[in-house]
Order: C-alpha cells, then sequence, then structure tokens
C-alpha cells in the first residue's frame, strides 16, 4: 500500500478507502503550463473523487518533501478550485496540455464499501504512456459459436504494433458482468467479503491484515503477477474461494483466441486486458458477452421387452434409452454387457431415480415394477475412450440373456506344463450350464499390450473368428462355485511361437461373453 498522502510523480499507487471515510492525496505541479494528467482506477467499489488546485505560498519550494509538508499544513482546511469531479466505477481521467502551478488535492470517498483503488499521476504524459492504448475499435468481437467454445478477436493495441512495446493481452471469463478494470478482476479474485473483517481506521495494521484487502503482501507480490505468464489451462491464479466463478487466462501477443470448456445454453461476459508487461498497467477493451449453443437434443432409442440392443457411446458422451413395457409387471430385469471400459448407468422410473451404477463386464439389475410405468436409461461411456456395449430389458424373470460370469474372467497359463508343441491353461466358470468355446492364434514375438488392449471387445462372439483358429467347445459347471474350473491342453502349436488364447462363453439365448486374452508362448528347445 501507499501510506503517504503526496502521489509521485509518474509512478502508480495503489491504496485502500474505508467506508464513508474520506482521504486526500496531494502533488505539487512548480511551473505554469506544466501538462497534467491523472488516472484513478476504482476496483471493487463505485468511488467519487474530484481534483482541485491552490496557489503556492510565494515562499513555497517543491525541493524535498519538508517544505511540501509544511505547504499542506498551512492550506489543509482551505478548499481550491475544482478542476474535475467523478462518480462511478469507471477508470476515469483528467488531462490538460497546461496546467497552472499549485499545490494540486485529490479528494476520494467510498460510499458503498470498504476498497481498494489505484491513483495515477504525471506532468510527462506524452512521454510516460505507461498504459497500453487502444485501438481505434476497442470491441471484442465474437467470430465463432459453438456449444462448448467461443472465439474472440480484437485489433491489437498501438502500444504493442506502433510503438514495438512488450504487451500482453489477458482474456477474462465469468458468468456475472463485465468488468472496467484488471484491478476489479484481481479484487474479485482475491476477496469477496474480507472486507468486513479488515480493521477499522486508526487502529494498526498487521501485514495478516492486509490479506484480506486481496492484495499481496511483499514477499508474494512475485507470486501474484503469476497472471502475466500464458496458462495453458483456465485456472484462478489466487488462492480464494472457490464460489467466484471467474477464470483469467493470459495469451501473450495473439490477436484471436478461442475459449474451450463452457457450458451449453449459458451466458458469458468475456473482458479483455493490454497489459504493459514493463510497467505491469493495463488497459481495458469494451467488453462482451455470448451465449453458448444449446446442446443438441438426445435421440431416445426405444427397447424391445426380451430384445438385446447394441449401444455406441462417445468418449465422455451419453445416450438415453426408453422402455415402456406393455402388460402390467412385477417386475423389471436390465442386463448390461458393457464390452470394453466401464460405464454409469441410471434408471429413472416416471422420473424417480432407481439405479445409479458402474458396470463393468456383465451386470444384472432387478427393479421392482408399477403398472403403465415407463423408464428412462441414461449411459454414460469412459474418459478414456469410446464405448460399446448391449442392454436387454425384459419383465420375464427367466429371460435371461446374457450369460453368467465368474468374477474372475482371467485364462491361467501353467508354465511348467508348456513344451514346444502345446501349452495348458484353465479357467473359472459358474454354477450354470454354460458352453465355452476356445480360440488360438498365433501372433508375432514384438505383440504388445497396446494390440491386446484394441483386441479386448469383449461383445465380438466367435462368429467373427476364422473356422482354422478354432480349438474346441465343450460345456461344463459345478454347483460347488469352488470346483467350477476346468483346464484344456492345446496341442499342435509351433516351437519358439507366441499365441493368443480367447475363452468364449455362450448363454443360451447366443449372447457370448469374451474372458480376458492370455498371450502364450512355446519353448523353443525341448
Amino acid at each position: 500500500f501507499h501510506d503517504s498522502s503526496v502521489i509521485p510523480d509518474g509512478a502508480e499507487i495503489s491504496s485502500y478507502l474505508f467506508r464513508d471515510t474520506p482521504k486526500r492525496y496531494f502533488f505539487v505541479v512548480e511551473e505554469d503550463n506544466t501538462p497534467l494528467a491523472v488516472t484513478v482506477t476504482p476496483c471493487d467499489a463505485p468511488l467519487e473523487w474530484k481534483l482541485s488546485v491552490q496557489e503556492l505560498p510565494e515562499e513555497a519550494s517543491g525541493e524535498g518533501s519538508e517544505p511540501l509538508e509544511q505547504q499542506k499544513q498551512q492550506i489543509t482546511n482551505e478548499e481550491g478550485t475544482e478542476l474535475f469531479s467523478y462518480k462511478g466505477n469507471d477508470v476515469e481521467y483528467f488531462v490538460s496540455s497546461s496546467s497552472p502551478s499549485g499545490l494540486y488535492q485529490l479528494d476520494l470517498l467510498s460510499t458503498e464499501k470498504d476498497t481498494h483503488f489505484k491513483v495515477y499521476a504525471t506532468t510527462t504524459p506524452e512521454s510516460d504512456q505507461p498504459y497500453p492504448e487502444l485501438p481505434y475499435d476497442p470491441r471484442i468481437d465474437v467470430t465463432s459459436l459453438g456449444r462448448t467454445t467461443v472465439t474472440l478477436a480484437w485489433k491489437p493495441s498501438p502500444t504493442a504494433s506502433l510503438l514495438k512495446q512488450p504487451i500482453q493481452y489477458c482474456i477474462v471469463i465469468n458468468k456475472e458482468h463485465n468488468f472496467k478494470s484488471l484491478c476489479a478482476v484481481e479484487a474479485k479474485l482475491s476477496s469477496d467479503d474480507a472486507f468486513m473483517m479488515a480493521p477499522k481506521p486508526g487502529l494498526d495494521f498487521s501485514p495478516f491484515d492486509f490479506a484480506h484487502f486481496g492484495f499481496p503482501l511483499d514477499n508474494n507480490s512475485g507470486k501474484e503477477r503469476g497472471f502475466l505468464k500464458p496458462s495453458a489451462k483456465f485456472g484462478r491464479q489466487t488462492s480464494s474461494k472457490p464460489r467466484v466463478d471467474l477464470h483469467k487466462v493470459c495469451i501473450g501477443n495473439k490477436n484471436i483466441f478461442t475459449v474451450s470448456d463452457l457450458k451449453p445454453d449459458t451466458q458469458y461476459y468475456f473482458d479483455m486486458f493490454a497489459i504493459n508487461t514493463d510497467t505491469n498497467m493495463s488497459t481495458a477493451y469494451v467488453g462482451t458477452f455470448a451465449r453458448t449453443k444449446e446442446e443438441a437434443k438426445q435421440k431416445t432409442v426405444e427397447l424391445k421387452d426380451g430384445k438385446v440392443t447394441d449401444v455406441f457411446i462417445k468418449r465422455k458422451g451419453a445416450k438415453f434409452l426408453r422402455f415402456a413395457p406393455v402388460s402390467s409387471h412385477q417386475k423389471v430385469t436390465f442386463s448390461v454387457h458393457s464390452c470394453l471400459d466401464a460405464v454409469q448407468i441410471q434408471v429413472r422410473r416416471d422420473g424417480k431415480l432407481l439405479l445409479s451404477q458402474n458396470v463393468e463386464g456383465v451386470r444384472q439389475f432387478q427393479l421392482r415394477g408399477k403398472a403403465k410405468a415407463k423408464y428412462l436409461i441414461r449411459l454414460k461411456g469412459s474418459k478414456k475412450g469410446a464405448s460399446v456395449l448391449k442392454i436387454l430389458a425384459t419383465t420375464r424373470p427367466n429371460k435371461q440373456s446374457f450369460p453368467s460370469l465368474p468374477e474372475d474372467t482371467r485364462i491361467k497359463a501353467f508354465d511348467k506344463l508348456r513344451t514346444c508343441s502345446s501349452v495348458t491353461v484353465a479357467w473359472l466358470g459358474t454354477q450354470e450350464r454354460n458352453k465355452f468355446c476356445i480360440y488360438k492364434r498365433e501372433v508375432d514375438d514384438n505383440y504388445n499390450d497396446e494390440q491386446k488392449k484394441r483386441e479386448q471387445n469383449q461383445c465380438l462372439g466367435p462368429d467373427t473368428r476364422k473356422k482354422s483358429e478354432k480349438v474346441l467347445c465343450k460345456y461344463f459347471h459345478s454347483q460347488n462355485i469352488q470346483k467350477a474350473v476346468t483346464t484344456e491342453t492345446i496341442r499342435g502349436l509351433q516351437p519358439g511361437k507366441s499365441y493368443l488364447l480367447d475363452v468364449y462363453v455362450i448363454g443360451h439365448g447366443g449372447q457370448s461373453v469374451k474372458y480376458q486374452s492370455k498371450l502364450v508362448k512355446t519353448r523353443k528347445f525341448c
């Protein structure tokens, strides 16, 4: 904070105001016909301010601060000639190409709340130009609009294009309103209601109290200017309350930028600030606002009782299905077979949420029925990639389309039983009698996990395989779940070769599920 009441020539100061407590600043202009510029930037509340001038006493001298202090004492109670006044929250300035000598005083007042502000005064405005200049058309244009993206373009600041000074542009995005200054943005990011906790005039300040004002402490000022570094992702640049939905991103000296990760059908406000990276002083372009496009209406797929439906979902996407049983029913069964990664299923009956679960592999859910009920099913895909699944809805309790699976669907290979022409493997079954078919395929030695992952679609059945790859099919089950294990020796293999083994379990309805593929290798020398 600037705690002196004397404003230095050619430097921007930051200070604070308590509500309804006026503050007065002074500076001296020693010679007549001196150019003068004064800029006041309100940060987070409207200000009332006025600039006035009084004649300097005859013996006055501008050398050193002591004579100025004496001059202040002499005329503090006198009212000078008012030159300019303003009330509001715009960045406002007084400019004069020829000002008389005198003691200038700036009076500021905030009637709304405790706040802070910035003041800049100079007697050499032509050569200083610390604030970036705005182009003749200072508006931000919305050049394209999507459901989650908005592309903005603006004309470059002449300070960058003509004067070749280091200018950086920062975009601010929020859902409430446009901002008049960058310090208003920083005040919002740093602290909303912290002023209520601030000490009252006359009390001693401690560094802890300053933190309430949303201003950096001295040892933190480097971090606080972090917004000058281009940020790849929207992020709050200061630690503050999470409820402030405000993002600032700095993008260097580009003049076009696409804001992404927005919500569909939502109004956003966009502000652009040109920042002189040498002086750290900024100028606001004329802000704009835009509403993102609505989400495309989802088509709802109708499910038929007892019929399997194939569903494809894009990465991070969702699909809606509807099931309206014709007859009255006591129970409804939903069978879901997620072919790749886990998917999320939600079921609502007449708007009421009955089920919300993540599904991997095959799962069956039984829900209580209700006369004339309609069921809405929402399937949400994986974040990793596209999802493929099969779903069956039925009111007939015995109609089960997918085969039951053990919890562990891995194939185990016995290393000690490997020979140059055979391998022995085992897998688990269930208490239900099912048909199991085993297939083999020779693969290169450099066959890796990435290729294996691509072939992990559990929904691709034996009908997609070549007949030459089939080893055998067999039925088995065990009432004792601990003993539901089968082993098989696969013969007729080549020495020192790698093979990919697949086991398919086929249910009564003809639907199949693939176990996890197993890579095996025969011995090279026997």
